[in-house]
């Protein structure tokens, strides 16, 4: 049997379709969400292994990996999808703000890496190929620019994107650690359409590109044997509009 690929996030949108797309391409998936959508139950009928995990809780993290470390002896990969997207505008302090954002995109990738990084070590070293193993990190198009709405946002996904340059340098070669760092990939079935021709507007393509953009983007860096430390910039051109 394959060594699993982890994705945290599932539930949907790009987790969603990044799971499908895998488990039906023969990938045995391994999942976290923190929500019971009726996608996780597509999911599970597929063949996922599945985690209700609440990832601004230490403890549930702790409890995650170890499950991991006692069922599986060897990773093919672990790809950092799970999100929150907190406008310094809510309703809660800026500490609390802030501290929320680098829990889920900093915090919890640093501890699931560390305490996994050995399974992924495993896998190169039994592949008769001499592959490996990967970390995919989804950082943001603002890492660059920044965030006038969003400045917790954009600081936790900027503290991401150097992670990924820190974990490069420490688990090469066995494992090649990458980021992908979109900007808008598919709207949410409420935007309305001044916001859709809006934001369409701010790429040089001017077209939503759909999940299968990511998928292609996370294939091209799990079939790679060179490229790592780097971040693969998902935006249409945006950097230059």
């Amino acid at each position: 049997m394959n060594a699993p690929i982890i994705i945290t996030g599932i539930g949907k949108r790009i987790g969603y379709a990044l799971a499908k797309y895998l488990l039906n391409s023969g990938h045995p998936v391994i999942g976290t969400y923190r929500t019971e959508y009726g996608s996780i139950e597509e999911l599970r009928q597929l063949g996922a292994e599945l985690y209700c995990c609440d990832f601004y809780d230490n403890a549930q993290i702790t409890a995650f990996t170890h499950s991991i470390k006692t069922n599986h002896p060897r990773l093919r990969a672990i790809i950092h999808n799970a999100s929150d997207w907190l406008p310094d505008s809510n309703s809660l302090s800026p500490a609390t703000t802030l501290e929320r954002m680098m829990q889920i995109h900093v915090n919890t990738p640093y501890q699931i890496n560390l305490a996994l990084m050995d399974r992924l070590q495993a896998y190169a070293e039994k592949s008769s190929h001499r592959e490996s193993s990967d970390i995919i990190h989804f950082t943001d198009y603002v890492v660059d620019k920044g965030s006038k709405k969003h400045i917790a946002y954009a600081a936790s996904k900027a503290a991401l994107a150097n992670m990924t340059l820190s974990f490069s340098a420490l688990l090469a070669p066995k494992v090649k650690v990458n980021a992908i760092a979109p900007a808008m990939i598919m709207f949410n079935p409420d935007d309305d359409a001044e916001y859709r021709i809006k934001t369409l507007k701010k790429s040089l393509m001017e077209i939503e590109p759909g999940s299968q953009e990511i998928i292609e983007a996370v294939n091209y860096l799990l079939h790679s044997h060179y490229v790592t430390g780097r971040t693969l910039h998902v935006d249409g051109g945006r950097h230059l509009k």
